[in-house]
């Protein structure tokens, strides 16, 4: 039974973040190893006769900002396609819907890959003795190896305090380091020119896939070269260092977004540095990193002394062949933490785009692109933030909720004739709020609301009232009055439902045999109108404003359809009980309802919880079932929140597996979705990030659960500084599959009730008080 421990001091074991370390170059995009800012991001290959580092930044984006997005048809078309769907004309009101909703977006863009900074190093023997490494804990790549004799060192950082990319070179040999700085293989129109010291690409993110060819951000790149010792030589656009005994390569990005001057920022940013020097730079960068990385440290066991020594991506290997590696899993729960350290902080212009900071060039090429996706991933590019302690990570996110919600204004008016705010399917970096441009998968009319969810969580593990009534609740008040008034009356039971509108991504089978997308009233809606409008609601309540939106609200829920079970015992997908015309479909998005929201859960709801499990059995064992990173993502959390430590343990492993890559970070597969081949995707690694959390401890602003899905497999370790809602941070530790202790530090006065399996306790905790547990 569990029971309030008078030792404060209980052991808690505080493990380094982990380090990835391979025996040779990156050949190829999954091997490489990345970096970042939150702005500005590198993935490092660690050749030796050539160093390839792969430029992305945040706001180079093709495109630019229109209001001439709406179909100028739609408006009228609304209520005859609303009339079809009632009257089961389900054929004709695809039809419309075709013609008529899609938006026509001119120029949307996409954020673009920019060319590499390279170095190319003069021939010489093989390398000997080779090692490439990224230390989560520091944020530091490096590159050793020996050539001739010369021990070389390659030290690489991209630091949000100075804002900038560093490289940093050094021998054991005074004079041998040499090298040619230049800017490469970019598929960006401009032009590269070298001045003494510094090799300057200016040009344009411009590209005719995703927008007009003519609208994009202008860029500057600078790579500045500094060395102790030696000859600078200039020849047409590159440096050549001869003779140094050490040299430094600082990149920095400028571009226009939102009116910047890309040259001003490029200089300004540079010359900060130079003023300050590298070691300087170093060690900002380093303590600024530990800051948030030393937040949170797990321990799954230690690696056995036959597996310490083995490459990442030979453990990698070994784990998709069926052996375990717990400590493997330990670093991938603390890389997707890197990840978001690297690519979104709180000073970040934008927040984590589809392939998170870092940019491949396949998404941007593919049918869909590099952009925001709003029906999953961009919200599952943030689950990890909250429990895993980087709160702060998500402020840009909020910055682009605050840009919907503007632009989303328009858009609510002019299409639909409502008031508040509405965001569909996807966005850009100016905010695009229309329809996307194709039906079956751009009517998703609840994915600015689903996205919103996330400043409530933020809300609910801090419980800032200021932030509650400055930002959150003017952006969750405009959800709210959108739908509210987006939503009618169906015929036959009076129930309120949006529509006409599609559940991400996925099709049915109507009653005729036809194949078609909108419907009124799909379950995914139904779960992102009940949270925005409960929350809303409880928001008001305490702030103590609104009483009329309040008692409309209240109305409101009162007739939300209820969850239904069909007849293969699954969870309804749709208001009625369709065949699925894709069995075997990747999105899943009606289990919003059980992740990240509890409309349904094994305890209070568990026949809907079974057929919530029926759902995902049912997609895994369709013929062609398209797994991807963030569906194995989406299927840890669920059993997660499941209780069934079992199924959530075996679909982390496939995600690392069977969706992650040599460099672990996660890939949509080829052949799903129109891709051509395996594209790098972020999502992936948050997910199961965030699904490792969910396994070792749930919050839902009132119950701690420690242990809730812990497998058999991990049968010892601690977790330190995981956040629970309400504003607490809990460490625990167990023992033999059982908790052994835990500590719940509160920030602020917060009465708590901790479950561990049966056991309950309630206890009362004053600001800045610690309680320790233990069993009886």
């Amino acid at each position: 039974m569990l029971k309030a421990l008078t030792d404060q001091s209980i052991r808690t074991v505080r493990v380094p973040p982990g380090l990835l370390h391979y025996d040779r170059p990156a050949t190829r995009w999954f091997e490489a190893l990345p970096i970042g800012n939150g702005r500005l991001g590198g993935m490092i290959h660690g050749g030796t006769d050539r160093e390839r580092i792969q430029l992305s930044e945040s706001t180079a984006w093709s495109g630019g900002p229109s209001s001439t997005d709406l179909n100028p048809t739609a408006r009228q078309q609304l209520p005859r396609i609303r009339e079809l769907l009632f009257a089961g004309d389900h054929a004709e009101a695809q039809r419309l819907a075709a013609e008529h909703l899609p938006g026509r977006p001119s120029s949307f863009g996409t954020n673009l890959p920019l060319p590499e900074v390279q170095l190319a190093f003069p021939d010489g023997p093989s390398a000997q003795h080779y090692r490439r490494t990224l230390d989560l804990d520091t944020g530091l790549a490096e590159v050793t190896y020996e050539q001739d004799g010369v021990r070389l060192t390659r030290e690489v950082f991209a630091t949000n305090p100075h804002g900038l990319m560093a490289i940093c070179l050094t021998s054991d040999r005074p004079g041998s380091l040499a090298f040619t700085l230049s800017i490469r293989d970019g598929i960006l129109p401009g032009d590269t020119t070298a001045t003494d010291t510094c090799v300057i690409f200016d040009g344009h993110a411009y590209e005719s896939l995703h927008s007009d060819g003519r609208q994009g951000v202008a860029l500057e790149i600078r790579a500045h070269l500094e060395a102790e010792g030696g000859t600078v030589h200039r020849t047409g656009d590159t440096l050549r260092l001869e003779g140094a005994d050490s040299a430094v390569v600082y990149v920095v990005v400028g571009t226009d977004w939102a009116g910047a001057d890309p040259r001003k920022r490029a200089e300004s940013v540079l010359s900060v540095a130079l003023e300050t020097g590298y070691e300087a730079v170093r060690a900002a960068h380093i303590a600024d990193h530990r800051s948030l990385m030393r937040r949170v440290s797990l321990d799954l066991g230690s690696a056995p002394s036959d597996l310490a020594p083995l490459p990442t991506d030979s453990r990698r290997e070994r784990l998709a062949s069926g052996r375990a590696d717990n400590a493997l899993m330990a670093l991938y729960f603390q890389y997707g933490r890197y990840l978001t350290v690297a690519g979104s902080r709180s000073n970040s212009p934008l927040p984590l785009a589809l392939q998170g900071l870092w940019n491949d060039g396949l998404a941007s090429s593919a049918p869909w692109t590099n952009d925001f996706h709003l029906d999953m991933n961009t919200q599952q590019n943030y689950w990890a933030a909250e429990p895993t302690n980087l709160a702060e990570c998500q402020e840009p996110l909020f910055g682009l909720l605050d840009t919907l919600a503007d632009q989303g204004r328009s858009t609510a008016q002019e299409l639909y004739g409502v008031p508040g705010w509405v965001a569909h399917t996807v966005t850009n970096a100016w905010g695009y709020t229309a329809p996307g441009s194709g039906i079956g998968w751009g009517m998703n009319v609840t994915g600015g609301a689903w996205l919103a969810l996330q400043l409530w969580e933020h809300f609910e593990y801090g419980r800032d009232e200021t932030f509650l009534r400055e930002r959150a609740y003017p952006v969750l008040r405009g959800a709210a009055e959108f739908l509210l008034a987006y939503a009618v009356e169906e015929p036959e039971h009076g129930l309120l439902v949006t529509g006409p509108s599609e559940s991400p991504e996925n099709w049915y089978l109507a009653p005729d045999g036809s194949r078609c997308s909108v419907s009124m009233g799909a379950t995914a809606d139904r779960v992102f109108m009940e949270a925005v409008l409960r929350i809303c609601a409880e928001s008001a309540e305490l702030l103590d404003v609104d009483a009329d939106l309040r008692t409309r609200i209240a109305a409101a829920r009162r007739l939300l359809p209820p969850f239904r079970i069909g007849r293969h015992g699954q969870l309804q997908e749709w208001l009625h009980d369709y065949e699925e015309a894709e069995p075997s479909h990747r999105h899943t998005s009606h289990l919003g309802a059980l992740f990240p929201e509890r409309q349904i859960t094994p305890r209070d709801t568990p026949d809907l919880a079974r057929a919530a499990e029926v759902t995902i059995a049912r997609r895994q064992q369709a013929p062609g079932w398209e797994q991807t990173e963030w569906v194995e993502a989406n299927f840890t959390v669920y059993f997660a929140r499941l209780l069934d430590g079992e199924a959530a343990l075996k679909h982390l492993t496939r995600l690392i597996a069977d969706t992650s890559e040599a460099n672990l970070m996660t890939f949509s597969a080829g052949g799903v979705a129109g891709a051509a081949q395996n594209i790098y995707s972020f999502d992936g690694n948050a997910g199961g990030t965030a699904g490792i959390a969910e396994m070792l401890l749930q919050s839902d602003g009132r119950d701690v659960e420690l242990l809730p899905a812990l497998p058999a497999a991990w049968p010892e370790g601690s977790v330190c500084g995981l956040r629970a809602r309400g504003g607490l941070t809990v460490d625990i530790r167990w023992q033999d599959g059982q908790l052994e202790a835990a500590r719940i530090r509160a920030a602020r006065a917060a009465d708590v009730r901790v479950r561990y399996g049966a056991d309950l306790l309630d206890v009362r905790l004053a600001e800045g008080e610690t309680l320790a547990l233990g069993l009886r």
